[in-house]
């Protein structure tokens, strides 16, 4: 009886191991959670995600790379599931990469395939479009050139060689571990051309997207919410039985706007009808402060200046207009935050990996104010004062923080305008589409409309290059005037331009020594900084708190995941409020 016993229970473990456990009750698809975002999103592009924290989080739920970062910054496999580096030999005269990718499939069913990294990465190359991410991939054959117009896109060195196989080449001998932490960013997941196509706004509407991430963007209300569902084929065998929520565990996410940047959101989390602050409110942040899980971003809330308006030619008076700011008192005013001493934040590798960069290179910017320097820098300049506009984004922190900023420039003499940014709404004559909205900052951001603004710069990937080199005008990522004679680069956005500054920037990129390399960066930032295009103002931090129920969140690179994140007697919120207004959305 024993034995029969035995061999039932082993019968049961095998099977459990073929199916894969669950923790789904009964024939339900899983916990519905609510969560709160101070930011709505209005585009969910990958190429324009990272000027914005709360759409940069979004987006690492919805879409996965080759690879991922943990919040150290160290790599693992996302879409890839092995590879090979391969010397020059006798039939190849390259460095190359063959990447093979998993079995996983995008949200609507079809299969992840490397024509779908070909395509998205073209796509950033183009000589005609826009995208700073352009520099992460210079290494890749031909990529320079294809964005100086000098080379068609197709002759881009990354091919589909076979449907699951991924061949990249180099234009000489790469770091592979750090080519591997850059494929993390969000700007280089993979996207799928029949969707985008000629569509202008495929990332605006949920009816038009497809994710290849753990969750599938199902419905977007602005001004209300935003719902995230598992994806039942993020990496899951469809054809076995393998348990819905083998990956992903929650079934959905609600992203609710609707309670305002204010005290509400915190009475409605401690009601319990949300169960994630993903952001706090200004308002409740020192009330969560001891709370609160804060962890460090690789994020400089920074300034751009306009450098083409007359007022801003001069550095020294961008020098001064940096040198009044009392960064310690802005970071108290944010809670969250820290003073900058530089451009590029904590957690950016130096040489090889070893180290990291900001504590490598110091403090370049004081974190108090220098009001006289600034005013004897103002004097030698022959400025005593002027009008202007800060441009920023419509919610409570950044216009805090803008604020911050006008106050002390006001100091000095000028009169300073906080320009709140909002949206327009596109109502399209095809009555089956969503509404839309303009973004009306990033508009301003991309085309350079603005005196002043203010913006979350978010590290691309976890090295120095891909936040100083766009700096440079050929590696701005702008592409080329098709206009002009001779097809001129289109420098950076805020028309910083420097000869001394670029060549630093184009023999960093050549460096085929890490530590060279990272040498010619730190002198790059110095100079940057010295000539103050971008005045780094704090660095932020992450913070969120989430209620007794939830468990499994585990933070990330450049946010959170969510995958494993377990809620305790979830059935019993199924008929709450939250849950009821969606419960028929989908079905």
């Amino acid at each position: 009886m024993k034995k029969v016993i035995c061999l039932v229970l082993a019968a049961v473990c095998v099977l459990g191991m073929l199916t894969a456990c669950s923790t789904l009750e009964k024939d339900d698809k899983g916990a519905v959670v609510t969560m709160y975002l101070a930011n709505q999103i209005y585009n969910f592009d990958p190429i324009v995600g990272y000027n914005d924290t709360a759409t940069a989080k979004i987006l690492s739920l919805a879409f996965e790379g080759l690879t991922t970062l943990d919040e150290d910054g160290d790599w693992h496999y996302g879409m890839m599931k092995s590879y090979e580096y391969l010397e020059p030999d006798d039939k190849e005269d390259t460095y190359r990469l063959e990447i093979k990718l998993r079995s996983s499939k995008w949200s609507d069913g079809r299969t992840v395939q490397a024509n779908d990294f070909v395509y998205a990465w073209k796509r950033i190359v183009e000589a005609t479009n826009k995208c700073e991410a352009a520099c992460l991939l210079y290494d890749v054959k031909n990529a320079y050139d294809i964005k100086m117009g000098d080379s068609t896109v197709d002759d881009l060195g990354v091919y589909a060689v076979e449907t699951y196989l991924l061949k990249v080449e180099f234009e000489h001998d790469i770091n592979v571990d750090e080519f591997f932490k850059t494929c993390a960013s969000v700007a280089l997941v993979p996207l799928r051309e029949d969707k985008i196509g000629n569509d202008e706004n495929w990332a605006k509407r949920a009816s038009t997207m497809v994710t290849n991430g753990p969750f599938d963007i199902r419905n977007i209300t602005y001004g209300e919410k935003l719902v995230l569902e598992r994806s039942s084929y993020y990496r899951r065998d469809t054809d076995s039985n393998q348990a819905l929520d083998k990956y992903v565990i929650p079934y959905r996410l609600i992203i609710r706007y609707y309670y305002g940047d204010n005290e509400a959101q915190a009475d409605a989390f401690d009601a319990g009808n949300i169960f994630y602050l993903g952001e706090i409110a200004l308002s409740a942040r020192e009330f969560y402060k001891k709370s609160a899980e804060v962890v460090d971003m690789p994020i400089t809330a920074s300034l751009y200046f306009n450098t083409e308006n007359k007022l801003f030619k001069d550095a020294d008076v961008r020098r001064a207009l940096s040198l009044v700011l009392d960064r310690e008192a802005i970071a108290e005013t944010l809670v969250f935050a820290k003073p900058a001493t530089g451009f590029i934040p904590g957690g950016v590798d130096d040489a090889n990996a070893k180290g990291d960069f900001r504590k490598e290179g110091g403090e370049l910017i004081a974190t108090t104010a220098d009001v006289d320097e600034a005013k004897s820098l103002l004097k030698s300049a022959g400025v005593s004062g002027g009008s202007f506009s800060i441009k920023v984004r419509d919610n409570e922190a950044d216009i805090a923080f803008a604020e911050a900023v006008a106050e002390a420039w006001k100091t000095l003499g000028f009169n300073v305008k906080v320009e709140k940014m909002g949206t327009k709404k596109i109502v399209s004559e095809n009555t089956n589409q969503s509404v839309i909205y303009r973004d009306l900052y990033q508009e301003a951001l991309d085309e350079g409309d603005f005196d002043v603004i203010a913006l979350d710069y978010n590290m691309l990937a976890p090295n120095a290059f891909a936040a100083l080199a766009p700096f440079a005008t050929e590696y701005s990522g702008n592409g080329v005037d098709m206009d002009s004679e001779n097809y001129d680069a289109i420098g950076h956005v805020t028309g910083y331009k420097n000869e001394d500054y670029e060549a630093l920037i184009a023999e960093a990129s050549a460096a085929a020594d890490s530590a060279e390399r990272t040498k010619l960066l730190h002198e790059a930032e110095e100079m940057l900084l010295e000539d103050m295009p971008v005045v780094p103002v704090l660095f932020l931090q992450d913070a969120y708190v989430t209620g007794k129920a939830v468990s499994g969140i585990d933070n990330t690179y450049w946010g959170r995941n969510f995958n494993k994140m377990k809620m305790k007697n979830y059935m019993e919120y199924k008929e709450s409020i939250q849950a009821e207004d969606t419960e028929n959305e989908f079905e």
